[in-house]
Order: C-alpha cells, then structure tokens, then sequence
C-alpha cells in the first residue's frame, strides 16, 4: 500500500465530512441550496483525491 501524503488524507477528510453534512442537511433541513453547495464540494475534493491518486500511482 502506498503512503499518501498528508494533504490527500486532509481531502479525504474533507470528502468525508462534506458526505454526513449532505446527509444531515436532506433530512433535518428542507435548505436545498446548501446541500447542493455542501455536495458540490464534496464531489469535487473526490474528484481530485481520484485525479491525484491515479498521479501518483502510475
């Protein structure tokens, strides 16, 4: 298993809490615009942790 660097861990942190944060907002909140905000940044930090890991892979 390769050892990633400590921003990468950091992203997926980032991925993580923006995931329960977007959970939370759909069922005790009926505010759509911040979870489509909260999800949006979630999707984009998995989509560079997915970009940066295939980087460093190869």
């Amino acid at each position: 298993m390769a050892v990633m660097p400590t921003p990468w861990y950091m992203l997926l942190a980032v991925v993580s809490i923006c995931g329960v944060a977007a959970w939370y907002i759909r069922n005790f909140t009926k505010n759509v615009q911040l979870l489509r905000f909260v999800a949006g940044i979630g999707c984009a930090t998995m989509a560079t942790l997915l970009y940066w890991t295939w980087q460093l892979e190869v």
